[in-house]
């Protein structure tokens, strides 16, 4: 993230970090793929004790934060996870558990709150649908009333870390307009089925939706599922959530970017050529200061994007469409040129640079690719 750290944000990173490269190096996220595991449930809990999906959850919901801005603080986690292709759903739990707490009938989520915040669970944004793009305010699943309850009928598609999921924040059509339901992941009804991913450990899964049953509101004592009452508009509930969803997606994309610059800058100095190091070379010094100026634009709107979500700023929407268009297309082309610069380890299995690409280029095409975002930032302005 491109601003000025706090001493408390600075201590926050760092032992992040020390967490991750301790707990999950490299070497152990390929061992998570070959095992075909997503994320440890116990390592994510240990990563929770430290806060990760607390600090976008209302304060009055039991959430807390370093800064006063609890999703710039969430984005320096998201950060050190890109920088180690990370597993663990830190974006689809922090969206879901930031919904919940900011819902009219929050104390009715209040059980799924504390258990999201603490790890003991996993929650996914269940947003989009078989062969449609990124449409979260025009779903197609149906959502009819029957009495004091609802049935919710329909497929979500892409969802990440729906194969371990407890819980899905489902999108849907409903008798008044845009609904979101709190649906169990073993309730009757549901059926999810994993899907492939071009990343190794960052899992999706299909979700149908077949007459499921979900009551007006929650369950009684806090347990969870049912309808997510919005506190204004559902569209503005829907938005801010696309709002997070960028900026934690645009801050582990820069991360991972960042990560990779790095070492290919070292690579080009410890690699000779010719009996000079190859970042001796004018050409390559050429793009290298190309590349680097992409990195310093990615790290300054994905750090704007999370300020103005973080501060619920009038240009948030704007911002967010802002850093996904940007990032998603410049961070892919950096990694590559990173590619090309390695020259032909660089295309090994062996080699880490793919596991970033992989991720990068993921990161590009969910939530919104950079021309669905483009578009949606025309409608914003108006243009």
């Amino acid at each position: 993230m491109d601003f000025d750290l706090t001493a408390d944000q600075k201590l926050f990173r760092s032992t992040t970090r020390e967490f991750l490269e301790k707990e999950m190096p490299l070497t152990r996220v390929r061992e998570l793929a070959e095992g075909g595991v997503g994320f440890e449930p116990d390592w994510w809990r240990r990563g929770s004790e430290l806060g990760w999906n607390s600090m976008t959850v209302a304060p009055d919901a039991g959430g807390d934060s370093i800064s006063g801005e609890g999703l710039a603080d969430t984005c320096i986690v998201a950060e050190e996870m890109g920088r180690l292709i990370s597993p663990g759903p830190l974006l689809g739990v922090n969206v879901v558990a930031a919904a919940l707490s900011e819902a009219a009938n929050a104390d009715e989520h209040a059980e799924v709150i504390a258990a999201l915040m603490a790890g003991e669970a996993v929650a996914s944004w269940a947003v989009y649908e078989p062969k449609r793009g990124f449409t979260p305010l025009a779903p197609r699943v149906r959502a009819e009333r029957d009495g004091s309850r609802y049935v919710l009928t329909g497929v979500k598609d892409r969802v990440d870390g729906g194969d371990q999921a407890d819980w899905f924040l489902v999108t849907a059509a409903g008798p008044d307009g845009l609904a979101q339901f709190l649906v169990p992941a073993g309730a009757p009804g549901v059926t999810v089925t994993a899907e492939s991913s071009l990343d190794l450990v960052r899992h999706y899964a299909r979700v149908e939706l077949d007459g499921v049953v979900v009551p007006d509101g929650g369950m009684g004592g806090g347990r969870g599922g049912g309808l997510v009452r919005p506190a204004g508009p559902a569209e503005a509930a829907v938005n801010r959530q696309v709002q997070i969803a960028a900026a934690l997606q645009c801050a582990e994309t820069a991360g991972a970017v960042q990560r990779v610059f790095e070492f290919t800058v070292q690579w080009a100095f410890d690699r000779y050529s010719f009996g000079r190091p190859l970042a001796s070379y004018q050409a390559l010094k050429h793009r290298f200061a190309d590349m680097k100026t992409w990195l310093e634009a990615c790290l300054a709107t994905a750090g704007a994007a999370a300020h103005a979500a973080s501060l619920r700023t009038e240009d948030a929407d704007e911002l967010a469409s802002v850093a996904k268009a940007y990032v998603g297309q410049r961070a892919t082309d950096i990694i590559q040129d990173c590619v090309q610069l390695h020259g032909g380890i660089g295309v090994t299995w062996e080699h880490d640079i793919h596991l970033y690409l992989r991720r990068a280029t993921v990161n590009r095409v969910m939530f919104g690719t950079p021309g669905e975002h483009r578009r949606r930032l025309a409608d914003i302005l108006g243009v």
